[in-house]
């Protein structure tokens, strides 16, 4: 009976690792990116690039900001294994305080890694 118990519980277990579920992965290019420095009346844009390095599509069902004056967009169509996406993220600084700061994009999807943050930050100085 043990070896019977034994062998039933080693098969499933071999079985159970030989069948790994297809799943997408979302990879960025980059998490963070530095605007560096600039007044506020020059908006800064950056485009966070990624790949679906995984084996089913990939879907992006949301991607937010920690404010306000941070606004990302992102590819709405599933992207296919092996193929590239993009989070275009916007700051605008107008009307803000002067100085350095780092701002959070979250971005949610169907993945394995199902919640990706990626980073902009940058140092608004005054306009002269």
């Amino acid at each position: 009976m043990f070896k019977k118990i034994t062998a039933c519980l080693f098969g499933a277990l071999l079985c159970g690792t030989m069948t790994v579920a297809a799943q997408a992965v979302i990879k960025f290019e980059t998490t963070t990116h530095d605007y560096g420095n600039f007044t506020e009346d020059q908006p800064q844009t950056y485009v966070f690039k990624f790949k679906n390095t995984g084996d089913k599509p990939l879907v992006i069902h949301q991607a937010f900001a920690s404010c306000g004056c941070t606004v990302p967009t992102f590819s709405k169509e599933a992207i296919a294994p092996g193929k590239t996406g993009e989070v275009k993220v916007v700051y605008n600084g107008k009307g803000k305080i002067p100085g350095k700061f780092k701002k959070t994009v979250s971005v949610r999807s169907n993945a394995t890694n199902a919640l990706v943050r990626v980073y902009i930050e940058g140092n608004m100085v005054e306009k002269k």
